[in-house]
């Protein structure tokens, strides 16, 4: 019975570790698609959304079993709460690599991003992808060094964020009212995906120290 519980943990594990890989690559492919007003790629990658959503489904119910049948306690419980909690993280930034591919398909043929801005949002999206990458090799080896990374890169994110409004606000700007909410949209769901990439990794280190990082709070 306890080989049969171990295997359904180094299950959730690596069903874990496949969603952050999927949706790395889903911002990486919704970037580009947005910067190259790409309506097949941006199409590509909300179809391939749905293959995040069922594993999430899929994992949560491996994991309620394993809560039911096993009666896991101390670290394993951990375990399976934190995966459950994880999923939800991983699939919330499926759906907004996904928003950035319609906002591409909204708006083509044009671009949705100004030349001022395009450069922030480069950088945004490597960050975000970076944040996903990372969180692959911290769900394999729980490296508690590769989640302060996360952090750190989540936190110049936050400063590209706050500088998207800044512009958005100066004197100078004269975009029209349409593009400038795909511009405050687009900020946001890159910020938000880079702050779900972080709870993944408070989590992580919940797993393995059994409390939260010191000065954090859940997001």
């Amino acid at each position: 019975m306890r080989k049969v519980f171990q295997a359904e943990l180094q299950t959730i594990g690596e069903e874990l570790t496949e969603m952050a890989t999927l949706v790395a690559h889903a911002m990486e492919q919704a970037y580009a698609s947005y910067a190259e007003a790409d309506t097949e790629l941006a199409q590509e990658v909300i179809a391939a959304d749905a293959r995040v959503d069922f594993m999430q489904n899929q994992l949560d119910e491996r994991a309620i079993d394993v809560l039911a049948l096993q009666g896991p306690v101390a670290s394993d419980l951990r375990m399976i709460v934190g995966s459950l909690r994880m999923s939800a993280s991983l699939e919330r930034m499926g759906d907004l690599a996904r928003h950035i591919a319609q906002l591409a398909r909204l708006r083509y043929p044009a671009h949705v991003a100004p030349d001022a801005v395009a450069p922030v949002f480069a950088e945004m999206a490597d960050l975000d992808v970076q944040i996903a990458r990372k969180l692959v090799t911290l769900l394999e080896t729980r490296d508690l060094d590769i989640a302060a990374e996360i952090v750190a890169i989540n936190n110049r994110i936050d400063d590209l964020h706050a500088s998207v409004f800044k512009l958005v606000a100066a004197p100078e700007w004269n975009e029209s009212a349409p593009r400038t909410a795909d511009v405050t949209l687009t900020s946001r769901y890159m910020e938000r995906y880079g702050d779900h990439g972080v709870s993944v990794a408070r989590k992580v280190n919940y797993l393995v120290t059994g409390e939260w990082e010191p000065g954090s709070s859940e997001r």
